[in-house]
């Protein structure tokens, strides 16, 4: 069973990490590189001259970019631990894993670990107010901790008590609230914001579905050989 588990994630994790990394390259990064030039002053917003919504940005940079690529392959492959564990268990329980119900698995890890903290305390552009970081990372804690809990009340037990209580931690941490800053200031433009935050949601949520696949796929897979060696 950990021969299955530490193939599955690791491969699974591994792919989706490149995945990851190309995406935040062509659609997040300009994006964030576009927010810093405000950060730092090369830009002003609501100044007196008008500036190009196209600035000239800084282009490859080995360290910083071999950096992303291998940041990112590891976070996945820890968020593919994650996911397989879970898998896993329901496996365990005679819940079906393949590719195709590793895609639901995958969207369900997307909303615990992206969805559900985003709705109340989105991804920020560098420079925007924000409130105590401890605070805001115990909260994202709970919310993936209570989302993910609920989901799996939802779909895996049965009886309307565990459903009403998924949908209870689902919801908690939103009605408790997020810690926010007592102002909101800046100096990046709100659409430079928005626009940072839906591609980062819209990149997590095709990594986490290929995910989601390669990891049913493989646990399917590494399945199959364990029956035929035995």
């Amino acid at each position: 069973m950990f021969q299955r588990i530490l193939t599955s994630a690791l491969f699974a994790g591994f792919c989706a990490g490149l995945i990851a990394a190309a995406l935040q390259f062509a659609f997040v990064q300009p994006v964030l590189l576009h927010a810093e030039l405000y950060e730092g002053g090369e830009l002003v917003h609501f100044g007196a001259e008008a500036v190009s919504a196209h600035p000239e940005l800084p282009g490859f940079d080995p360290v910083r970019d071999g950096m992303s690529v291998l940041f990112s392959a590891l976070i996945y492959v820890g968020y593919a631990f994650v996911l397989v564990a879970g898998m896993a268990m329901a496996a365990e329980r005679g819940v079906r894993i393949d590719a195709r119900t590793g895609l639901i698995w995958g969207i369900a890890g997307f909303i615990a670990f992206h969805f559900a903290p985003a709705f109340s305390l989105p991804p920020e552009v560098p420079g925007v107010a924000a409130a105590d970081l401890a605070a805001r990372q115990v909260w994202w804690w709970g919310t993936v901790a209570a989302t993910g809990i609920g989901l799996a009340l939802i779909g895996l037990a049965r009886g309307l008590a565990a459903t009403g209580a998924g949908i209870v931690l689902i919801l908690a941490p939103h009605v408790i609230g997020a810690p926010h800053p007592a102002s909101f200031a800046g100096p990046v433009p709100p659409e430079i914001a928005a626009l940072f935050a839906s591609r980062a949601l819209g990149t997590g949520f095709a990594v986490w579905a290929v995910m989601g696949c390669l990891a049913g796929y493989f646990w399917q897979r590494e399945g199959a050989g364990e029956t035929t060696t035995a």
